[in-house]
């Protein structure tokens, strides 16, 4: 099988850039034979960008790498609530759009990107420090302080830099599938996913045991998908009570035990399909879904789709 046409993948670097936002897409994307990306690294103009946090970015290339790129990534850079960027950058987004581009942005990189105009009426984030600055600048965006990352389709946007890596791992999983961004997530000592509906931050103190012991639980859980798993089951191995557990573990991770289960199962199913050829039925024994049917319902209500189709587009089984 021929491989495939690379994604093309230009960082757009503005002034005042913070250094892990620009180094998070570089890496993630980076060229290599098991990822189909090519990136490029540029700014408003080829040369030396001066940058946050001490930092400066001699970047190879200028807008021109805005025609050339199927994602432009924005990272965040300094005090973006003060000017819009320049004029020239503004009109370069928007033709990459125009083009059919996705345009996403890392944490205050989505000043950038509502300059434009292009998520107004939309929902949007950025690093929470910032939401209410972004919220009076851009009025007409709908900004979410409560999430990691927001797709819109061709606009995405994700809040500070650490969830700039759930965001990429998020549009690997669309273009590849979940064992290439998981596999990417291993790489780079990232958690494999975590949903976009996860909240920043948890709006009061949570005693750090029972952080501890909620993420062995869902480490617990997620070796044991095949078998029965109810919210009696998963709040006694967190040793609490099934309502404290309910209540906690939405907060932390945006969904209820029992869906986060459902969607780990799903997730193990796509892998499945993705890596061997074994029959629907068998997967759904796999990942504890009992019938070839039962999969199928929840695979499309989770994702659009079918289990086949899933096969047909990301199915690389021996």
């Amino acid at each position: 099988m021929p491989a495939p046409s690379p994604h093309h993948v230009a960082v757009l670097v503005l002034e005042g850039a913070k250094p892990l936002d620009v180094g998070i897409p570089a890496q993630v994307f980076t060229t290599r034979a098991s990822m189909p990306y090519e990136v490029r690294v540029c700014g408003a103009e080829s040369g030396l960008v001066t940058g946050g946090d001490g930092l400066s970015y001699s970047v190879a290339h200028g807008l021109d790498a805005l025609e050339w790129a199927d994602i432009v990534f924005v990272p965040g850079y300094r005090f973006p609530d003060r000017d819009d960027p320049p004029q020239a950058v503004v009109d370069a987004l928007v033709g990459a759009h125009d083009r059919g581009a996705r345009l996403a942005a890392i944490s205050t990189g989505a000043f950038a990107l509502a300059a434009t105009g292009l998520l107004d009426g939309k929902r949007a984030t950025t690093h929470w420090h910032y939401t209410r600055a972004l919220a009076a600048r851009y009025p007409l965006v709908r900004v979410d302080e409560n999430v990691l990352f927001v797709d819109e389709g061709s606009v995405l946007t994700s809040a500070g830099a650490a969830s700039g890596i759930d965001l990429c791992l998020h549009i690997l999983r669309g273009d590849l599938g979940v064992a290439a961004s998981n596999h990417a997530a291993r790489r780079l000592v990232a958690a494999p996913y975590r949903s976009g509906g996860q909240a920043q931050y948890v709006p009061r103190s949570v005693p750090e045991p029972l952080g501890e012991r909620f993420a062995a639980t869902r480490e617990w859980a997620l070796h044991r998908l095949g078998e029965a798993l109810t919210l009696d089951t998963l709040a006694r191995h967190a040793a609490v009570s099934p309502r404290t557990f309910s209540r906690r573990f939405a907060e932390d991770t945006g969904y209820t035990p029992m869906q986060w289960v459902m969607r780990a199962r799903i997730d193990m199913a796509r892998e499945l399909l993705e890596l061997s050829q074994r029959s629907i039925e068998q997967i759904a024994a796999d990942v504890g879904l009992g019938t070839g049917t039962n999969l199928r319902l929840h695979f499309h209500r989770i994702l659009g789709t079918t289990p086949s189709e899933y096969r047909r587009t990301f199915g690389r089984g021996e």
